[in-house]
């Protein structure tokens, strides 16, 4: 999920960046996430509790990323490996 795609991080005019998560279609488990870009270190923690807790990226997904925030662009890539991000 580009940052591009995220309303917030083109207000702050810092939208360079992009959240990518890598799952086994097999299984649905997250399998890593990769984060580049604005204030990533504020939500790396929501990934890897995903992790801890064995979710699969549309749980993570459905969870409330609020709007406008920076945080929609980890929501969004969890949406995506299953196709159904918005802003994609």
């Amino acid at each position: 999920m580009p940052f591009t795609a995220i309303g917030k991080a083109l207000v702050h005019g810092d939208a360079d960046g992009f959240v990518k998560v890598v799952a086994d279609k097999r299984t649905n488990d997250i399998l890593g996430v990769h984060m580049i870009g604005p204030h990533v270190t504020d939500y790396i923690s929501e990934a890897a509790l995903a992790q801890l807790l064995d979710a699969t990226p549309w749980e993570v997904g459905q969870t409330i990323h609020p709007h406008p925030t920076l945080s929609e662009a980890l929501g969004e890539a969890m949406l995506a490996v299953d196709g159904r991000a918005i802003g994609m």
